[in-house]
């Protein structure tokens, strides 16, 4: 059911074939991240810049905790789009339709929404505001839906090592990524050795232009949703620190799969005489450590690397930070922690 929009017409002409040529749609975007910010990038670019940008509010970051604007925020300015933040949506300061009718310096929408398009917004849009647009709530998410709704795709794709991701626009309803699929596109690469930052970018950009090739289809009455297939759908969910914590017992696939999709964010640390160290990338090695090794143990492997006996198989370690110093390469760290060899991780 198309819960975004039950008192529209989806696909009906957006208005006569003059004013599709000189007014384009009026688009109200939804987005924070980076992420967020290549899709609205492109959609500066294209026919179908927004009249009004809505993101999540500046966060404090780092150890001064200065005020840091979301990279959505920047580029709208840069573009001299309106940007609203509200704390919350349930109680929205200003109707959505009255605040897109803010003249910009190079637009002048003066009729209402069309379409909201969300990307990376960080929050579920409530029915109300799902409701506005005359064409409904399109969403842009980095994943093969019904596989991966949820707050971290990205990084579940890779975590499972999964053969195959890509991206889906999809029409939103009051549900967590699960209205009707209008788009998709498979990623043609191998995620097998992509770390997130990586697949992000990428996803980001194939799902924008999938976007603007799907919002004229959509409009003009080209497109018929599908919609998802329940008994199909999978979950990731909001990462948290304590997901870092690297369990030895594992696979090294495993570990080696978890350093490449929680590449920033949360990260994969383990511990050594009360010392954290952050597993910056290493590699899977499937070789005898010459007797039997419990999971955790540390051996000397070749001359500057070490090895960590895994639940199956060998993890080699290649880089790594210890907390509150700078990432070291693993000559540099054994020239100063030679000891570590032949100790335990947890």
């Amino acid at each position: 059911m198309q819960k975004s929009q039950p008192h529209k017409t989806p696909g009906a002409p957006l208005r006569d074939e003059a004013q599709m040529h000189s007014d384009p749609p009026n688009i109200i975007f939804f987005g924070t991240p980076e992420f967020g910010k290549i899709i609205l990038e492109r959609l500066v670019r294209s026919p179908y810049k927004p009249s009004l940008v809505v993101t999540a509010p500046d966060k404090p970051v780092g150890r001064e905790q200065e005020m840091s604007p979301p990279p959505v925020k920047l580029l709208a300015q840069e573009h001299k789009i309106v940007v609203i933040q509200p704390e919350s949506l349930q109680s929205f300061p200003t109707p959505l339709n009255q605040e897109s009718k803010i003249k910009n310096q190079d637009q002048d929408h003066d009729h209402d929404i069309d379409i909201i398009i969300v990307a990376a917004y960080g929050k579920l849009l409530p029915k109300k505001i799902l409701e506005i647009p005359k064409y409904g709530t399109l969403n842009v998410h980095p994943s093969l839906l019904p596989r991966w709704r949820g707050s971290s795709p990205i990084q579940y794709a890779i975590l499972n090592g999964d053969t195959k991701t890509g991206v889906t626009v999809m029409l939103a309803d009051e549900e967590l990524d699960h209205g009707p699929i209008l788009a998709q596109k498979e990623f043609g690469v191998s995620i097998s050795k992509i770390s997130t930052p990586e697949l992000s970018q990428a996803l980001a950009e194939l799902g924008a232009k999938l976007l603007t090739e799907t919002i004229p289809k959509w409009v003009e009455g080209e497109i018929k949703p599908k919609e998802q297939v329940e008994e199909n759908a999978t979950y990731s969910r909001i990462l948290t620190k304590q997901d870092g914590h690297i369990d030895w017992s594992k696979t090294a696939e495993e570990i080696e799969r978890q350093i490449r999709a929680f590449t920033p964010w949360p990260g994969s640390f383990t511990f050594w005489r009360e010392k954290r160290i952050r597993i910056l990338g290493g590699f899977v090695l499937y070789l005898s450590a010459g007797k039997p090794l419990a999971p955790g143990q540390t051996f000397l492997y070749q001359e500057w690397h070490f090895a960590v006996q895994t639940g199956m198989g060998l993890f080699v370690i290649e880089r790594l930070q210890l907390a509150g110093k700078e990432e070291m390469t693993m000559k540099e760290f054994l020239n100063g922690y030679a000891e570590i060899i032949g100790t335990m991780l947890a």
